[in-house]
């Protein structure tokens, strides 16, 4: 299934480019390949999105379209944030077409490979009060997460990288997921990763973004057990259980997990579930009927929804006696 829905005006919108150079760079320069409707209309993905806002950052600097073009998505990040460390017009340029989100996620990178704890956390800091924690946890930290997953599998980081930013991290997902001021009427969201789901950045980025949200939070962590996932949920009286699925993504068990998960929770708990392992368990997800999200916008939605009260069931009336 793919995720391309946004149409050409609303990148033009997000991009800061007009529909006319889009177009010129997608059939001259083969910059993106959106997808089609069957009426012909283009149709953008997140990830193409992102791809022409940093085209327009590193042409911007200096760089002509048609050389830039070709490069990978990675290579047009650090070009971007390099340009926005440099001098005079160029890094004016740059600093003004990049967006606030990709220059911090772009420091936070930098604060990573120096192994520079200190660095990493004042830059999250910043970006709190720059952009708030809501719009810092789904423009940084969400896209930071992946970031890393990508450069280690790609050797650009060692483990001793992923294991430093995954402490800062969790750090600051975990001080951002507690309440100020507890609202204990707020309904409680049980959130964890199931047995052999063994990252749980994306489970804390969830108890964050739902805290935000007005949901008391009971965070269980990584890897547990269906039935102490349940357990948990009717101590707590839960209204819905957050699971997040990110590695790995061929675990021949999971699906067996999740079963016994809904057939141990009370029927009116829901089961919500994000991360980049969902599309993997689309079929047992189905079959249990979770509630995918694939961000923290749709997370935002689905959370919403869950705080409607049921909707009252009508009375029946007593059929009219024929005369």
């Amino acid at each position: 299934m793919t995720d391309a829905c946004h149409p050409i005006n609303v990148v033009a919108h997000r991009t800061g480019l007009t529909p006319y150079v889009i177009r010129i760079w997608e059939q001259r320069y083969g910059a993106v390949k959106p997808d089609r409707t069957a009426s012909n209309r283009r149709l953008y993905t997140e990830q193409e999105v992102e791809r022409l806002t940093l085209l327009r950052a590193v042409t911007q600097a200096g760089h002509q379209i048609g050389l830039v073009a070709k490069w990978s998505t990675e290579k047009l990040r650090e070009q971007a944030f390099a340009s926005t460390k440099a001098t005079g017009p160029a890094r004016r340029a740059a600093a003004a077409a990049l967006p606030p989100g990709e220059t911090l996620i772009g420091e936070c990178v930098t604060a990573m490979q120096a192994l520079n704890a200190t660095a990493l956390h004042a830059a999250l800091q910043g970006g709190a009060v720059a952009l708030g924690t809501m719009g810092l946890l789904q423009q940084v930290v969400a896209p930071l997460t992946q970031r890393i997953g990508e450069l280690w599998v790609a050797g650009r980081i060692t483990i001793a990288h992923e294991h430093l930013a995954t402490a800062v991290l969790r750090a600051f997902l975990l001080n951002a997921a507690r309440p100020f001021a507890e609202n204990l009427r707020a309904p409680r969201l049980l959130v964890a990763t199931p047995a052999g789901q063994l990252h749980e950045l994306g489970a804390l980025l969830v108890g964050a973004a739902a805290t935000q949200l007005g949901w008391q939070i009971v965070y269980l962590g990584a890897s547990l057990p269906a039935a102490e996932i349940a357990g948990a949920a009717r101590q707590t009286q839960a209204r819905a259980v957050a699971l997040s699925l990110v590695y790995p993504e061929d675990d021949a068990q999971l699906p067996g997990e999740l079963k016994s998960l809904r057939e141990m929770l009370p029927a009116d708990v829901a089961i919500v579930a994000g991360g980049r392992a969902v599309p993997a368990y689309c079929a047992a997800l189905e079959g249990i009927g979770a509630r995918p999200v694939s961000d923290l916008a749709e997370l935002a939605t689905e959370l919403a929804a869950l705080r409607q009260p049921a909707p009252a069931l009508r009375p029946v009336r007593p059929a009219t006696p024929a005369l």
